[in-house]
């Protein structure tokens, strides 16, 4: 059985990460969850997003930045100890961000995607989200993402409302979770594909 558990973003993997992020670019797919790691492709240098990356955790830089706290993660699989994903944890969030965007955004590399790792990855998500002290948390989907839609319809969100998103003009389904339900009525389920990093 496949295991997998989350990762603090290091110089360490520079490599790994920066390949996994031009995966995204190679396959014309918008980098989710990657968080300040994707301003590489805004002009920052890989060590310059990785520092941005950590700094974010710190509520009195997020604010500087116009931004909400967070935290970045990637999913490993410890099996070949490669990157399949990556999740992004936010708290405080502004009232713009509890319309549309969310607690939580998350990504799985395209050619690792259909095999049911996003819902791992937003399962220990749930458990960083718990963590922080988040015991109830939105995210949201375009509609047309039927992948991400079964994801958190898999893990218990409940669709509290279907609207255009004001910032990119589309239809979007907005989900609210409760942590803890959640991850009691999903123990058995995914816990078992998880471990540690040792």
């Amino acid at each position: 059985m496949e295991k997998f558990f989350l990762e603090i973003p290091s110089i360490e993997r520079k490599k790994e990460i920066i390949a996994y992020l031009d995966e995204f670019v190679q396959y014309g797919s918008d980098i989710n969850g990657a968080g300040s790691l994707a301003k590489i492709y805004d002009g920052l240098s890989f060590e310059e997003a990785l520092d941005r990356c950590m700094k974010m955790t710190n509520e009195e830089f997020a604010r500087s930045i116009n931004r909400c706290p967070s935290k970045t993660f990637l999913l490993i699989r410890k099996n070949d100890n490669k990157i399949i994903g990556s999740i992004n944890i936010r708290w405080n969030l502004s009232l713009e961000m509890l319309e549309f965007g969310g607690h939580i955004g998350y990504g799985i590399r395209p050619t690792e995607r259909k095999k049911g790792y996003n819902k791992i990855n937003l399962y220990l998500g749930m458990i960083e989200a718990k963590k922080v002290g988040l015991d109830k948390v939105m995210l949201d989907c375009d509609v047309n993402n039927i992948a991400s839609d079964k994801t958190l319809k898999a893990l218990g969100g409940r669709l509290t409302r279907t609207e255009i998103d004001p910032n990119d003009g589309i239809l979007t389904n907005v989900y609210w979770f409760d942590v803890d339900e959640t991850l009691e009525n999903y123990k058995s389920i995914y816990d078992p594909y998880i471990t540690n990093k040792d």
